[in-house]
């Protein structure tokens, strides 16, 4: 029997918490990443979003910190080609327009759960779960369903 490794898609923010300040709570998310019992998935233009973030001065990233997060990123997200054309499926309109890509991500490489922390996507996951789509969770709610999942008994 082949087992399936859930997808998952990140947005930049929560890229930036897991590999730019180690936020503590992105730590099981990073294991999870690194012992592949998920695949995160990439695509071209939340690749390029990535690669802007990392140089708004706001943030003031060395430059040593901005090539690491480069290079774990392309090492941890596995990059995923999709027409970006008309969904197959209806989705929800982000109200942030810059954010709707990660939706589409996920929806085209049939991703079960959206990491954020942005409410102009969090406010969609009811619908996205509700269509059965995928979940848009926070980081924090993805390991707290991780963790309740672990603890469960099998059978």
């Amino acid at each position: 029997m082949t087992s399936h490794v859930p997808r998952i898609v990140l947005d930049s923010n929560v890229c930036l918490d897991m590999l730019a300040f180690k936020d503590p709570l992105t730590a099981s998310l990073l294991a999870a990443l690194r012992e592949r019992r998920i695949e995160a998935v990439t695509d071209t233009a939340c690749r390029e979003e990535w690669q802007r973030v990392l140089t708004y001065p706001k943030l003031a990233l060395a430059d040593e910190l901005r090539a690491d997060c480069l290079r774990d990123y392309d090492e941890l997200l596995r990059l995923h080609e999709h027409d970006g054309g008309v969904p197959a499926r209806a989705l929800p309109r982000c109200a942030d327009p810059d954010d709707q890509k990660f939706l589409e991500l996920a929806l085209a490489a049939n991703a079960r759960w959206l990491l954020s922390r942005d409410h102009a996507l969090l406010v969609l996951g009811r619908r996205t779960a509700r269509d059965g789509l995928f979940e848009v969770l926070t980081p924090r709610a993805w390991a707290a369903l991780q963790a309740l999942h672990a603890a469960a008994p099998e059978g």
